[in-house]
């Protein structure tokens, strides 16, 4: 998409809202396996409800690690910091229902003898990068996220910190002239919050860390009025006590905050052989490494796969006339990188110039995929721009 003038909204949501306890828990569970077996397989789902915490999907790895489940999702919750009397990390009901790979999903995966790894499924996926916020992400999902990420440092590290709780959300509209950000049309923020405040206590908690956040000229240009805080007045029943949550229902807050096609598939839970998650990492790691070489302002790629076969059945790039040379240029050198890098886009070309082998994927699952890499935390390779001399030359 490209916006040109207007108003546009993005979201974010909180570790704790139910849907994205599921994805923290299911790949919580991933990293466990890759751990122990860095080429395991799993494809995980959970499902929280009120003191319930439900687990299903197929895994080929060590035997001992699917023993070793329930502890997974009581640390994950804890660290959540639910302990509700109606959902606690120490008292919900667990249920187990994973079970062995099938084999023929694993003939048609793995390598053999004269034949590259298949793509674990058939499917599309989109990469984009746009020059509006920094780490090249779409500004009002940037910001949404950002937002968000305040709140949760303000809750771990402040005294007064437990006032809130864990499940939130945020809603970030801008204001668009020529193609970019120039102005903040509205904030909303819902977060739960302790028996005895109202939305104007929680409002004077809220605004002064999302204020912090945001550009200092657009938000002292936002009338209070526009700060839409916990709308319902009330928030205290929250999490999966009060909502169902299951995994992957936030792909759009996972990846571009709608401002980009998505192509249906979400990420947590999967393997690296799943082209679902790695090749949406590869597509964005290109888009924004075109971007960041300044030979576009945006740029949206699409990678296509059909079960078992290695190479894309498609590559699709747009730069939405924003391109400093001729599209079928960028194209051309983007062809010769992934040959040179990344065996032509292959699931096993990816994993290992990406080195998503590795127990990383916890960390991805609340504050979105894409425009971070978590202090400390290298390991968002897809992030990387280590591409840009490889597009550098171009004429």
């Amino acid at each position: 998409m490209s916006i040109k003038k207007g108003i546009f909204t993005s979201e974010s949501v909180s570790r704790g809202h139910p849907d994205k306890v599921c994805d923290q828990i299911s790949d919580a569970i991933l990293d466990a396996f890759l751990h122990e077996q860095p080429d395991a397989r799993l494809g995980c789902e959970t499902l929280v409800s009120k003191n319930t915490v439900i687990v299903a999907g197929e895994y080929r790895g060590p035997e001992a690690v699917w023993q070793t489940l329930e502890g997974i999702a009581r640390n994950c919750v804890r660290s959540i910091g639910y302990e509700q009397d109606d959902f606690h990390w120490e008292t919900f009901v667990f249920q187990n229902f994973m079970h062995g790979q099938s084999a023929d999903i694993a003939k048609g995966v793995d390598a053999s003898e004269g034949k590259d790894e298949g793509a674990g499924d058939q499917g599309l996926m989109f990469g984009y990068a746009v020059n509006e916020a920094p780490e090249f992400m779409p500004a009002p999902l940037y910001y949404a996220h950002r937002i968000l990420q305040g709140i949760e440092d303000y809750r771990n590290n402040e005294d007064d910190g437990n006032k809130l709780g864990p499940d939130a959300k945020s809603q970030v509209t801008l204001r668009f002239d020529g193609g970019k950000p120039v102005g903040l049309e509205r904030v909303v923020i819902s977060s739960q919050h302790i028996e005895g405040l109202n939305s104007e206590d929680v409002k004077d908690i809220v605004k002064p860390i999302a204020s912090a956040l945001l550009p200092a000229e657009w938000v002292a240009n936002l009338a209070d009025e526009e700060w839409l805080v916990n709308p319902t007045g009330i928030f205290v029943k929250g999490g999966p006590a009060a909502d169902c949550g299951l995994t992957g229902r936030k792909i759009i807050v996972d990846t571009y905050g709608g401002t980009a096609p998505h192509g249906g598939g979400a990420f947590s839970g999967k393997d690296p052989t799943k082209v679902d998650r790695s090749a949406a990492y590869a597509a964005r790691y290109l888009a924004k490494n075109i971007v960041a070489a300044g030979l576009a302002e945006k740029c949206l790629i699409q990678i296509s796969y059909a079960i078992g076969k290695p190479e894309p059945t498609s590559l699709f790039l747009d730069t939405f006339g924003t391109s400093k040379i001729a599209p079928e240029k960028i194209e051309q050198r983007l062809f010769e990188v992934i040959g040179d890098k990344m065996s032509g886009l292959t699931p096993r070309g990816i994993r290992e110039h990406l080195k998503l082998n590795a127990p990383i994927y916890q960390t991805t699952a609340a504050f979105g995929h894409f425009g971070r890499a978590p202090s400390g935390n290298g390991d968002f390779t897809w992030e990387n721009t280590d591409l840009v001399d490889d597009f550098d030359g171009i004429t």
